[in-house]
């Protein structure tokens, strides 16, 4: 290949990264908040944030923290997991809150990381059905994906539950879509996704993906969550005991997805949700850096490194 179109090539692959982390939502949690002065420091006007509910606590401090995040100008999008919820009539409740006090259209429904449910929902299709959803104006709803499977639920159960949300997408109207875990490894991701899209599924799919994190940080969330390949993968990194004190960033993940997305028209992968395990304001500062294109391509074409001090 003659420099020109190594040239051309590289700039296609550099755009392709920006084209899929472009419009990257983020997460946080209550917790997290409290150590936050202002989020405008860290994110830009208009980022959707999640806002993780974790099991035992209290949605009052979801509620404040979606309150606050739309004050300081970004999209708010609550987790409602319904092994959390102990009645129809506190969903309601924190539906109806969630319209007066935010305004709330947005959501993320999921069944929750708990072994026995608080009350009568034990998965994110009973919270669907209810119709609560609809009735307080929340039309743009995100489900889980789980591209390496879950501890909780058979794979059967997950492709008959994807098989369901799509159908009610189409019956309802709802805008529903896919988040997923967060992942380390592409391949497993792009072995997913042809394979959903093969078996049916329209519901646009945003990828999880680690913020920087040192790879001991990301042992013990992966650990945390279950996650089978990605464990592995991370493990064989983490036999160079050295890279255990640096930082990892995911940019051969974003890399690989990027160029499966430029290169298949049948990828259904519409962007991607940061999940900023080190700290929200490396991840963000890093992603932006992506974004604004302040970062140079490997040699050997499989991932990149940011331009920027994000110390």
């Amino acid at each position: 290949m003659s420099l020109a179109n190594e040239a051309a090539a590289g700039g296609n692959v550099k755009q392709q990264i920006i084209d899929l982390m472009s419009g990257f939502t983020a997460e946080t949690t209550p917790g997290a908040a409290a150590k936050i002065a202002d989020y405008r420091q860290h994110l830009r006007p208009g980022t959707t944030v999640y806002i993780t509910f974790l099991p035992g606590s209290d949605f009052d401090q979801t509620i404040a923290v979606a309150k606050r995040l739309q004050q300081e100008g970004f999209n708010p999008v609550p987790h409602l997991a319904a092994r959390s919820i102990p009645t129809r009539a506190f969903l309601e409740r924190s539906l109806l809150r969630l319209q007066q006090e935010v305004g709330l259209t947005q959501a993320l429904v999921i069944a929750g990381a708990i072994d026995k449910p608080l009350g009568e929902f034990s998965d994110s299709m009973q919270l669907l059905e209810t119709g609560l959803f609809d009735r307080y104006g929340i039309n743009k709803i995100g489900v889980a994906g789980h591209p390496e499977g879950s501890p909780d639920i058979a794979d059967e159960a997950i492709k008959q539950a994807l098989k369901w949300k799509n159908d009610f997408a189409e019956r309802t109207g709802a805008r529903l879509y896919v988040v997923t875990q967060f992942c380390f490894d592409a391949q497993p991701i792009i072995d997913w996704d042809r394979k959903i899209q093969a078996e049916g599924n329209r519901l646009p799919v945003y990828i999880g993906i680690p913020g920087l994190a040192t790879l001991k940080t990301l042992l013990n969330h992966a650990k945390a969550c279950g996650i089978g390949p990605s464990m592995r993968f991370l493990t064989k990194q983490a036999r160079n005991l050295a890279k255990l004190m640096t930082v990892s960033a995911p940019d051969r993940l974003l890399t690989e997805l990027a160029r499966y997305r430029a290169s298949d028209g049948n990828c259904g992968i519409a962007g991607v949700h940061m999940y900023p395990l080190g700290g929200l304001r490396k991840s963000a500062k890093w992603s932006y850096a992506v974004i604004d294109g302040e970062f140079t391509l490997a040699k050997d074409g499989k991932g990149f490194s940011v331009d920027a001090d994000i110390s």
